[in-house]
């Protein structure tokens, strides 16, 4: 029996699909109507989908857009208030009825919304660039869109930026100096993740320790840039290797996923030299699976100095 074939279809190496929680926020204009923002987020990093807690309570010091903690099973979560992020005015019957509870690196948080739809099933290709109009007005905050029907736009929201934002996002032992002093050697690192979050985390990380890092926002920008690399060493005689020691890639990207970008980079011979390492924020066995499938080097959990580190000395090629 082949691996994949226990698998479900949506887990299945190649298939270049996501699962999205397509959700809604209604927004009352000046004249009275009702525009609804059709969103959307990865079922992956979703926990559950409740009514609103009967019991919030507000917590000093944080920002406004933070609604306050309240206890979901055994957590006391913070409840970020999507409405007031997005500065609208909610229709009365509409407001904050729901709450998606989910992990975002490491930390679990729940998020007001006016309703949620369904679960959607899509491939990363469908996924376009959003105009810059409506990104604008989420304040960047928009990963991609996807078509649905009656020529409506879902947008996928990067809560990792909007955490950020409001200074959620936390990234351990990256100011411990003796993490960075245990390490001699440096690498030239590829790096591919499409939250501008995430690539300035990792950046400032990896060039504190005295890497080179280039980085790139999908599969086919990394695979792109590859294909360059390997034309360049042909003629010049040289090892892929001897211009790109590691890769770390996200799973969840635009246009193609970490995973499908893993499974072509293996089933080249002259790519498949680099260690790629899979650099999410989901810890969950099926992602570890996934991440096992394609024959990935190693699976990293975001955001760890030392875990991060700790990967990049153990797989990176040494040069001499």
């Amino acid at each position: 029996m082949k691996r994949k074939e226990y698998l479900p279809k949506i887990l299945e190496t190649g298939a270049n699909e996501l699962e999205v929680i397509d959700f809604r926020m209604y927004e009352e204009l000046e004249d009275g109507s009702t525009y609804e923002w059709v969103l959307g987020v990865n079922v992956a990093k979703v926990k559950e989908v409740i009514q609103r807690p009967e019991h919030i309570f507000r917590s000093p010091g944080t920002p406004p857009e933070v609604e306050g903690l309240a206890k979901i099973r055994e957590d006391v979560i913070p409840i970020v208030n999507l409405e007031k992020w997005m500065k609208i005015k909610a229709p009365k019957d509409k407001s904050n009825k729901y709450v998606i509870v989910m992990e975002f690196l490491r930390e679990i948080i729940g998020v007001f919304v006016h309703e949620a739809k369904r679960i959607r099933r899509i491939k990363w290709a469908d996924i376009k660039k959003p105009p810059a109009s409506i990104d604008e007005k989420l304040g960047g905050k928009v990963v991609g869109v996807i078509e649905i029907e009656d020529g409506q736009l879902l947008l996928l929201l990067d809560f990792e930026g909007i955490l950020d934002e409001l200074g959620m996002i936390k990234v351990f032992n990256v100011e411990d100096k003796e993490e960075y002093a245990q390490h001699h050697e440096s690498y030239n690192i590829l790096i591919l993740d499409d939250s501008p979050v995430a690539r300035k985390i990792i950046r400032k990380i990896l060039t504190k320790d005295g890497h080179k890092v280039i980085d790139v926002e999908s599969g086919i920008e990394g695979l792109e840039y590859l294909e360059n690399l390997k034309i360049q060493a042909q003629k010049e005689g040289k090892d892929i290797t001897d211009y790109i020691q590691l890769i770390i890639s996200d799973i969840e990207m635009p246009g193609m996923d970490g995973l499908t970008f893993t499974k072509k980079v293996k089933e080249d011979p002259e790519l498949s030299k680099i260690p790629v390492v899979i650099n999410t924020s989901l810890s969950d066995k099926a992602t570890v699976d996934k991440t096992r499938f394609v024959n990935a080097d190693a699976h990293l959990v975001k955001f760890d100095t030392k875990d991060l580190l700790h990967i990049v000395h153990e797989y990176a090629i040494k040069k001499q």
